[in-house]
Parts: C-alpha cells; structure tokens; sequence
C-alpha cells in the first residue's frame, strides 16, 4: 500500500514532466520536416505482457511507453543516442534527404534542441495560470502580531491594522508586505495603513536582524517587529508582585474568557481586558497551549491595560530544555520566560530563533524571568541536525541552536484567496512567478559550483519520488509547486553544456555555425562518449545521496540486531 502511494504520487508528476519535455522536441522537429522514428516516455522496453504492449506505430513514428519512467528521448532520422547502438544506421526504405536531422540548417538543428527545455520552463507558466484561476489561499497584509519594543510598536500599529502601502506601493498579501520591508535596508518606512474606517500614513524608523537566506547564509534584512501570524492569549507573568500574580496568574497560563466572552487570542484579550468596567473580574485560564487542558477561574482586577495588571505575551516561554545541549549547560529550566535577548526584548519566537542561527556560534545574552527573579545567562550556539524539507531522511540540515523548546505555537492570520481569470493579468504574473523560481535555482548552482554548496545537497530520483509523495500529503498546492520546482530544475539542468544534454547538443550546434561545416563524426563521437561518462558520474553521485542515508540506517539496523 505505501509502494503504491509512492507510485501514484510520483509516476504522473515524472510522467508529465518527462512528456512535455519530450514533446517540445517532437513537435518543433516535425515542423522542421525531421521524420521522428521513435518516441519514447520511459527507458527500456514498452509496458506489458506478450503481445499487450504500451506501443503503437502511427505516421512512420513508433510512440512507446517503457518500463523505466527516470526519462525519456526522441530518436530522429540520422540521429544517434548513446546507449541505442543497435538501432543506428536504420533508416526506413520511404525515407527522403530532407527528412534527416543533419539536413537541416544550424538554426532548425538549434530550435529542436532548445525546444524540449523550453516546453520544461513554459508549464510552470500554465501552472501557475491554472493555480490562479482556481484561486491559491494566501495571507492577507493584516498585521497579526506587534513585537514588543519593535519600531512597529512605537509607531502606534496594531494588531488588526491592515496594510494598504510600503514606501507608496500598494499591496494586498503579507508575502508582498514581508518582501518589500526585508528589501528596504537603510532607510524609514512609509506605510499606508486601514484601522477600521479610517485611513492614514505612518513613517516608522526601520531596524534590521540577521536570517539566513535559502542557502544557510547570513544576511541582512529590514525588520519593524510585524508578522501577519497572531499571538495565542499565553501569558508571561515575570514580577510576582504585580497585580496579575497576586491574583494567581502564572507564566505559562492562556486565557481562555474574559468575563464569559471567548478569547481566540491576544489581541482579543487585551482588547476584552481593556473594556472591563471598575472592579474586579473573572478569567477563565488554562495551563499551557492544549486544547483540553483543564481550565480554571481567576479574579483579577480591572485595570485598563494588560500591562498595569502586570502581565506580557509569553511569546518566549520554554517548555523543555534538551540534554547536553547549552541551554542546559547555561542552567535554563521548563517554565523560564526569555525577556530580552542581546539586550533586546524577545518579541517573537521567530525573532529569537534568526538570532541564534545567524549567530555564527558566538555567545547571545539571555535575560529570562525565573520565580519573581530576572537573571542573565550567556549561551553559545551549536550546530544541531534538524529535520529537512517534509522531513525526508538524508535531507536533514544543520542549524544553529541552544536546545529549547518553546511553548508558544503562533495562529495563522487572516486568510484570502488569491484569484485571478484574466488572462492578460494571468500571464505577467505567471511569468514572473517562474522567473523568481529560475532565478533561485541559478543562484544554487552557481554556489555549487563554487563549493559554497556541498555535492550532498544533489539528489536523484529517488528523492524526487519521495518528495512527490510528501508533498501530496501537505496538499495539491503543494504538490504543483514542487512539480514546477522539478520541471524548471529540468529545464535548466538540460540547457548546461554537458555533452549528451541539449545544452551540449546547443553548443555543438553554435560552433557548426560559427565555423560553417558540421563537426567531423569521430569528433562527435568522443565528445558524446565524454559526455554520457560526466553524466553517468552525475548520476552515481546524485543515488548515491539518494541511498547512502538509507545504507547507514540498515547498517546500524544490523549492528543493533546482531
């Protein structure tokens, strides 16, 4: 049953992509007038059983699907594949000059190859066109959280406000928001901003953190303290003196009700605490972030803001502490509050967390709340393994941390569906899309040809069959995105000058243009022989990767037994 999971995820996925590739080839050529004698989707022979066979002979061309799905290949009249060997020098009886592929000028020859990468590269576009006509939930630019001690909060926003502008663009959707302040390093932020019925402008002093980008390197971003995700009503409570404590509050309590109303989160209570008429009223808490947790009253006193009763959102409250970790070493406990880290507040468990990853493994200062006591601890980042992308085994990844669990899961913002059916409208913004996903992947294999990436990071298909079937799993928005993923890799993986690829096929072709006659046989012939030998390495390296993780697994699987 898991088998078939696989199958079902991972076949149509590679099936398409390898088709598309395939046909972009095919069609250009027989508009060039090449005869094409084979198609083929798959490697070996075609699918079946005795004479049942996924094959069919139609107009001179024989269209088969084969047993292998890693690829696929057109072969054209006068045409030689590695690997094909038998099949070279077959030439039909009805065949004509004109119909062979060395017939044609260089520009034709050109326009063939390039066209299978092309077709990879345009079904991202129709993809994306598709996902936008059917609609694609995103974020809305409402702002969820204000990071306390952030520029964002001493300008006045709010939980709620909604973002009409950054520096006088408009926008819509919290990835156009987040984009446009990372990108605006060294100078203040103009925001246009919605509270209810009113409008107005704000003019915010822009700060800055350190992430890491997509790569694990450290840059630099602008940052005002705004997340589009909400703060669950978890209360921080660090000074047992304070009106909250008094009345039984504790660091680790959500509110649940304030006087019978429902809360959902901390804007919901802080605002339902602020409405609270003289005098004292019941909160109805529980311990921790569970749903089923068991709740309980507690009177407090109205006093009209959540900061006079003493209480702050617990948005770094650690809830385990790992073993032979630094936190551990530096004596943090479960139920500690972090209040500030380098000296500035903890407003966010994500802000705490770029912090220590982009640290460098240098010391952070840690001030956090234990007891009615505050105290400063200094603790040095470690390189830990996490889990990688859908959590598939030999994607694992090293990061930076301090060995802390935290009690708070953020609530996700304010959804809206992004759709579009215009097609004039559709086709820039697809467009777009994939040239950003074309602009990612050249930027990774520019660091991996530079070693700023290591070779472990290539992957075969086997990991493309696993990640197919994880993707399935989170959902079909998922999964489309990592089929364009896959088919713009494809795409520009075969434009690379490598013999055997069509980019090595592009190149030989540009060099009989520039020099005016085609290259000598036994030319082509070594260069297609070194060719497959890179390529056949590529690939041992890539299953390599692919099954090395799996290797080691079964290795210690069998020391344990024996």
């Amino acid at each position: 049953m898991v088998l078939f999971d696989y199958i079902f995820a991972a076949i149509p996925m590679l099936g398409l992509l390898i088709f598309v590739h395939e046909f972009g080839h095919f069609i250009v050529a027989k508009l060039c007038g090449v005869r094409v004698l084979k198609f083929s989707i798959g490697f070996g022979s075609p699918i079946g059983f005795g004479n049942f066979r996924l094959r069919w002979l139609r107009g001179g061309t024989e269209y088969v699907i084969a047993w292998v799905p890693f690829g696929g290949f057109v072969r054209m009249l006068g045409e030689q594949l590695p690997g094909d060997e038998g099949e070279i020098g077959l030439v039909p009886e009805d065949a004509r000059p004109d119909e062979f592929l060395e017939s044609k000028p260089v520009w034709q020859k050109i326009a063939i190859t390039l066209a299978g990468p092309a077709m990879n590269l345009a079904l991202p576009i129709v993809i994306f066109m598709l996902m936008l006509w059917a609609g694609i939930p995103k974020t809305t630019a409402v702002i969820g959280m204000v990071e306390r001690g952030s520029p964002a909060e001493m300008a006045g926003l709010r939980p709620g406000d909604r973002i009409l502008s950054v520096n006088r663009e408009p926008v819509h959707w919290w990835a156009d928001v987040r984009r446009k302040i990372e990108a605006s390093l060294g100078s203040d932020l103009d925001l246009g901003v919605a509270r209810g019925s009113d409008e107005f402008d704000v003019r915010i002093p822009l700060g800055s953190r350190s992430v890491l980008d997509e790569f694990g390197e450290v840059e630099a971003i602008g940052w005002v303290g705004v997340d589009s995700r909400r703060l669950p009503a978890l209360l921080g409570v660090p000074d047992p003196a304070s009106p909250g404590a008094r009345a039984g509050l504790r660091s680790g309590d959500r509110v649940v009700a304030v006087a019978g109303q429902p809360v959902e989160d901390w804007a919901d209570f802080r605002t339902a605490y602020a409405r609270l008429v003289e005098g004292e009223a019941l909160l109805e808490v529980a311990a921790g972030v569970e749903s089923d947790a068991p709740e309980r009253s507690v009177a407090v006193p109205s006093l009209g803001t959540v900061s006079a009763l003493g209480v702050i959102s617990a948005t770094v409250l650690i809830s385990h502490v790992q073993e032979d970790t630094p936190a551990e070493a530096a004596g943090l406990q479960a139920g500690d509050l972090i209040l500030e880290v380098n000296g500035r507040p903890a407003g966010s468990f994500r802000t705490f967390a770029d912090t220590v990853r982009s640290s460098g493994g240098a010391s952070i200062r840690i001030a956090y709340a234990r007891d009615g006591a505050v105290t400063e601890v200094d603790v040095t980042p470690v390189l830990r393994e996490v889990p990688g992308p859908f959590g598939i085994d030999g994607m694992q990844e090293e990061v930076l941390q301090v060995g802390i669990a935290h009690a708070m899961a953020t609530l996700p913002g304010e959804l809206g569906m992004d759709r579009e059916r215009n097609p004039l409208v559709a086709f820039p913004r697809a467009v777009r899309l994939t040239g950003e996903n074309i602009a990612l992947l050249l930027r990774g294999l520019g660091k991996l040809l530079t070693f700023e990436v290591s070779a472990d990071q290539v992957r075969g298909p086997i990991t493309i069959i696993q990640i197919a079937r994880k993707s399935l799993d989170v959902g079909w928005q998922a999964y489309l995105s990592m089929m364009i993923f896959i088919s713009i890799n494809l795409g520009v993986l075969n434009l690379l000058p490598i013999p055997v690829l069509d980019g090595g096929s592009l190149l030989i072709y540009a060099i009989e243009g520039v020099k005016r006659s085609p290259i000598s046989f036994r030319t082509r012939e070594y260069v297609q022989q070194l060719g497959f030998m890179m390529l056949v390495m590529l690939m041992g390296l890539a299953f390599w990767n692919d099954l090395s993780t799996q290797w080691f697994k079964f290795v210690a699987w069998l020391s344990t037994e024996l």
